[in-house]
């Protein structure tokens, strides 16, 4: 007995070590993605529209939360401010109308949403995963608020899609419910050209 329990483990030892490298099984661990470090590019000093609407200001804390890793998304490079209140800030969120919480998140832009949905995307690295941008809030910003104005880091969506650096310019509010106000909400709807 003991010469056939031998013989079946030489065998399955053998058979176990012809098995081809691209073959072999592999442990179920999630794989791991690395994305590589983009130079940022693009500008944080604001538009001259804007340039009496805030003043620059120091916050690392803010700062950091901002910044994202490669791949990750959130900005590349920031800027911190404060608003003025001199002139009416106007910004904007496409949201994800499945999580009413996302209505006041933390990422939203100067110019208003137009042109086709997958270069806003791009241009802002947003995930499908993330959203389906199908609402719009448009909301005065309040004065007194810090806000990091930057440009956006890279976003590794799926192994089919990934979103480099971009230039477009993104606004970062910690607290956009506290931080907003004269809000009003838009649908998105189907328009095919």
């Amino acid at each position: 007995m003991k010469g056939i329990i031998l013989s079946l483990s030489i065998i399955v030892l053998v058979s176990c070590a012809q098995v081809p490298a691209d073959k072999a099984v592999v442990s179920q661990q999630p794989e791991t993605i690395s994305v590589p470090a983009q130079a940022c590019v693009g500008t944080t000093t604001l538009p001259s529209s804007l340039r009496d609407s805030f003043v620059p200001a120091v916050d690392a804390e803010l700062l950091d939360a901002s910044l994202g890793q490669p791949g990750k998304g959130g900005l590349c490079q920031g800027q911190v401010y404060i608003s003025t209140g001199i002139k009416t800030v106007t910004l904007y969120r496409a949201w994800n109308s499945s999580n009413p919480g996302s209505t006041y998140g933390k990422w939203w832009v100067f110019n208003r949403p137009s042109g086709k949905v997958a270069q806003y995307r791009q241009d802002f690295e947003i995930c499908y995963q993330w959203s389906p941008l199908d609402k719009l809030v448009t909301c005065e910003l309040k004065a007194g608020t810090k806000v990091v104005v930057g440009n956006g880091q890279s976003a590794y969506c799926s192994e089919y899609l990934t979103y480099g650096v971009s230039a477009r310019q993104q606004v970062y509010i910690s607290d956009a419910s506290q931080s907003v106000i004269n809000c009003e909400t838009a649908d998105g709807v189907l328009i095919w050209q």
